[in-house]
């Protein structure tokens, strides 16, 4: 019989989330891990496997665990509506923790050696997997009427995405959630709309 393992995966796979959160992939140094879940090193990668792993699963638990106000975004009725969500979770999710501001997703990998490319592949595939999932969502919103024809799918979802991540940054540089919040207000102001579907709504208003 295999020896029972005397700690908790779950308490110490969101424990090293939070040192990877904190400081990155590279930062985040096995004594850092090892303080933090209170597992010595041999026990910690016979569970996860290597430090590439563990940060793998900590990113799963992540994107599961906090980035739920995502695809609850996508249910939204109308583009904007999702986009709002998205931004406004965003700002949220950024400076709700003031010792681990920012996203893991774009600061865990940020800036990586060689030796970590595996890493920051799985960062960028995580992250273009969301923004296809968007380009998705626009793409029927653009069919339902609630986008012009004329507007670029593709481009908006990146356009989301990059205002998401930059406010990411700028969260892990100190502004406030209130700042953040007015940046993805800014973003909005512009937001594609079907002139037909306007005009409709506002007759209706009218009668």
């Amino acid at each position: 019989m295999g020896r029972h393992r005397e700690f908790d995966v779950d308490e110490a796979l969101d424990a090293a989330l939070g040192v990877f959160w904190r400081k990155g992939y590279e930062g985040a140094s096995y004594a850092d891990l090892t303080q933090a879940t209170g597992v010595e090193r041999p026990a910690l990668y016979s569970a996860f496997g290597n430090k590439e792993e563990l940060f793998r699963r900590a990113l799963e638990r992540y994107y599961e665990h906090y980035l739920e106000f995502f695809a609850a975004a996508l249910e939204r009725p109308t583009s904007r509506e999702v986009a709002a969500d998205i931004l406004r979770g965003t700002a949220e999710l950024n400076t709700r923790y003031p010792d681990r501001r920012g996203c893991l997703g774009v600061h865990g990998a940020l800036a990586v050696s060689d030796d970590a490319e595996p890493v920051r592949r799985a960062v960028i595939d995580a992250r273009a997997s969301g923004e296809a999932t968007l380009r998705e969502r626009f793409e029927r919103a653009q069919q339902e009427g609630d986008l012009p024809g004329t507007a670029n799918c593709a481009a908006l979802a990146a356009y989301v995405c990059a205002v998401a991540h930059g406010m990411a940054v700028q969260a892990k540089a100190g502004f406030s959630r209130e700042t953040l919040e007015a940046v993805a207000e800014q973003a909005l102001s512009t937001w594609p709309t079907n002139p037909r579907r306007a005009r409709k709504r506002k007759s209706t208003s009218v009668t």
